[in-house]
């Protein structure tokens, strides 16, 4: 096993898949003799030319339009959006016509397309490049939705996502880039649609993904001190989604928190609630809570900043008030 940051694991992913394939090419803004604003595609270009690490101008709109043809044509694109928010501006050719191509040809025609991206905040960048916009796409049928919070995690499924016959929007976290973790040496592939039990436990399930899986696990730890284990289910796969993981889960513990970034209105948070309540309602031995962010704009302020999302100490509070009901 190598220790790993993050963004290196997805950087490996990316040269791996582009050696193993030529039909793999990169699409976006400054990802070529820059290496992405966060070092994700760096030195690719080197390796692999700027006819397969493809500076574009700043229109996202037109590059994403481009590489969703290309892969209706039969080539594997893997484009990157810098911030999550500016996916507002690409919303036609996602959602009308990428994710519902395969639909409407019959099958026929297959997008093996691949969408980069990271949203979250961090580092103070305000209300423009904060944002958590992952219920947008999973509310969009045709496509898959990613989300993983290690190096293991990211490198296993960004490599799966660009073998992928359907549209993947992966999304990454920008406060994990330089995080670490261990990663096989050997080649692995992590299938789509599997969550990963991150903390057995007998007292409360937790399920989450990305940035607060880790939280999660912080919380986790400080309340095993206090006599009440966790159960932490990082999904991992928002869409398709691994219902059987949760639902075993809540089924042994009797007790469910979700916790995500995300403002809670609108949020995944209250499908996976409904998805609960209706397959194993009668399991439950208390109220179910979900802990998320404010439906808020993010402000600039750090300080202000870190308000607007759940904090460790909003987790284990959240855990505490299930667990004692």
């Amino acid at each position: 096993m190598a220790t790993l940051k993050y963004r290196d694991a997805l950087n490996q992913a990316l040269r791996e898949e582009m050696a193993r394939d030529a039909l793999v090419f990169l699409v976006g803004e400054g990802i070529g003799d820059k290496g992405g604003s966060y070092k994700v595609t760096d030195k690719l270009i080197d390796e692999f030319g700027p006819e397969r690490v493809i500076d574009t101008p700043i229109s996202e709109a037109s590059f994403v339009g481009m590489a969703g043809g290309a892969a209706i044509a039969g080539t594997r694109p893997v484009a990157e959006i810098l911030f999550i928010d500016f996916t507002y501006l690409i919303m036609d050719q996602i959602a009308n016509q990428i994710a519902k191509f395969t639909f409407m040809t019959g099958g026929q025609g297959k997008v093996p397309f691949v969408l980069r991206t990271q949203g979250g905040l961090g580092n103070g960048l305000a209300g423009q490049h904060s944002q958590s916009l992952e219920a947008l796409f999973y509310h969009i049928p045709g496509l898959q939705v990613l989300m993983p919070s290690t190096p293991y995690d990211a490198k296993g499924l960004l490599k799966s996502a660009i073998r992928s016959e359907e549209p993947v929007i992966f999304i990454e976290h920008k406060q994990l880039y330089l995080t670490e973790g261990e990663v096989p040496e050997e080649e692995y592939l992590i299938p789509i649609g599997k969550a990963d039990i991150k903390r057995e436990g007998s007292d409360v399930t937790l399920v989450t993904y990305s940035f607060m899986a880790l939280e999660s696990l912080k919380a986790a730890e400080q309340l095993a001190r206090e006599g009440i284990e966790v159960e932490v289910i990082d999904l991992r796969s928002l869409v398709p989604m691994d219902m059987d993981c949760v639902l075993a889960s809540v089924r042994k513990t009797g007790r469910l928190v979700v916790v995500h970034e995300a403002v809670r209105r609108g949020g995944i948070g209250g499908d996976i609630v409904a998805n609960v309540a209706e397959a194993a309602f009668y399991d439950l031995e208390s109220p179910v809570k979900r802990i998320a962010g404010k439906n808020t704009t993010i402000p600039f302020n750090i300080e202000l900043e870190k308000l607007c999302v759940p904090s460790v100490q909003d987790i284990v509070e959240g855990v505490r008030e299930v667990f004692s009901s």
